[in-house]
């Protein structure tokens, strides 16, 4: 299989033109897949992420040639497949660093480690991914906001000064809330701090293996999110992380629409009877769906996998409340991208569940704040895309490979994960690669 790899700054313009130019010019294939890391600071974690999928998939390919393969698979023979890595500044995110967990003193130490944690990733403003260095006035707000933290539990104007250089550090131009995180912006600081200063949970699916016995656990499983911790410091790191997760929304954003959608205009420019398969994983499944919002209407021949995706279930709803349409409806309805859209989700991904039950306490007040598929506000790879027409149920599931999908252009497929996703970062397997597959043989 053919590699290119396209790395983008943050703002979404390319870090070497040449490789888009390499990409066009060496490219010799009928299938373009074009795969989008998510939240990582580590270019060397990504490129990880990369081989193990793209291996799995050129292992399925091989198949081709088996009289025995699956139906799917010999569908594709007499297509050649290339793929284009995407290379751009995400930063961590992961329930493993953000939520403390041990006993009351240990998780005491544990909270304040990590608020630090986050409030230091916050200062980070780097052109590439891998790249450590701050700006000094990101520096300049971090330090005053960490030396505002002895003061958060008794002082009103400490708390109304935090929650203004947390702000200061995010874009807050997004015309779509379907995620209710226009609330950080607008909510009083008092108010902010007593949504988020109790404990903080989201049900979980039961033991992996399982199969499809992880939809019982909607009332609670042995996997859930489980932030015991109250008080004004907890609060105080939740607000820190919810400012990364608005920060990593707006640059995704970013990257996809000025950046990749550019790449793939140009491709198709040169090889305008390409298939072009979008796959992105955590942030880079909202990166991939901005990319495809930004195409024109009726694209031919696009498919989009969302893997563990870390953004809202409303993103491609026709009505989430209000009349209100998700950030990128139009993706459907004017047929930007064409073919299937396959969604992986699973109640096992305790990363994508951080953001939303934080946004369902300051947004909506929602006393449960679970983040789950009833929840005004949720996350893709925790629940598929909710509130959509074209969404087919949340019965159907992703399963083992000779799976006959019979995946239909146009139509959104939310796969249940529970059996075969462990957590965020576990979307490797031959398994989704099977899957993307599968659509790239409709799309």
């Amino acid at each position: 299989m053919q590699t290119f790899d396209v790395e983008f700054t943050s703002g979404g313009t390319l870090f070497a033109a040449g490789q888009v130019q390499d990409l066009v010019s060496d490219l010799d294939a009928t299938d373009l897949i074009v795969v989008s890391h998510g939240w990582n600071n580590d270019l060397q974690e990504a490129t990880d992420l990369y081989n193990e999928l793209l291996g799995n998939v050129q292992r399925l390919l091989d198949l081709r040639a088996n009289p025995q393969a699956p139906t799917t698979l010999r569908g594709l023979d007499g297509r050649t497949f290339a793929a284009c890595r995407v290379y751009w500044p995400s930063k961590r995110f992961t329930d493993k660093d953000l939520i403390p967990g041990g006993g009351a003193a240990s998780a005491t130490v544990a909270n304040d480690a990590a608020l630090e944690l986050v409030l230091d990733r916050l200062a980070e403003d780097p052109a590439r991914l891998g790249d450590r260095v701050t700006s000094p006035a990101r520096d300049q707000a971090v330090a005053l906001a960490k030396a505002l933290v002895p003061q958060l539990a008794s002082d009103p104007d400490a708390r109304a000064a935090y929650v203004d250089l947390l702000r200061s550090l995010v874009d807050a131009d997004d015309s779509v809330d379907d995620d209710g995180a226009a609330a950080f912006f607008s909510a009083d600081a008092e108010d902010l701090f007593d949504a988020l200063d109790g404990p903080v949970s989201a049900p979980g699916a039961e033991a992996i293996g399982g199969g499809a016995g992880g939809r019982g656990a909607d009332n609670g499983g042995a996997v859930g999110i489980r932030d015991r911790l109250d008080g004004a410091i907890a609060a105080a790191r939740r607000l820190a992380n919810l400012t990364t997760y608005l920060q990593m929304k707006s640059r995704a954003g970013t990257v996809g629409a000025n950046g990749l959608a550019s790449v793939i205009r140009r491709v198709r420019t040169e090889h305008p009877n390409i298939r072009v398969h979008l796959v992105g994983h955590s942030f880079g499944g909202r990166l991939v769906t901005a990319a495809a919002h930004a195409l024109d209407d009726n694209t031919p021949q696009v498919t989009l996998s969302l893997l563990q995706a870390a953004f809202s279930h409303n993103g491609l709803s026709g009505d989430f409340g209000g009349g209100k349409a998700g950030a990128f409806r139009e993706v459907l309805t004017d047929r930007r991208a064409s073919g299937p859209i396959l969604i992986t989700h699973t109640k096992n991904d305790k990363a994508v569940g951080i953001a939303y039950p934080l946004a369902s306490r300051i947004a909506s007040q929602n006393a449960a704040a679970l983040g789950d598929r009833n929840d005004p506000y949720g996350g893709m790879g925790r629940n598929g895309a909710q509130r959509t027409d074209e969404a087919l149920g949340n019965e159907t599931e992703l399963a083992a490979v000779g799976h006959d999908y019979g995946f239909a252009p146009g139509k959104v497929y939310n796969l249940l994960a529970d059996a075969f996703i462990a957590d965020h970062g576990a979307v490797r397997g031959v398994q989704v690669a099977y899957a993307i597959l599968s659509a790239a043989s409709v799309g």
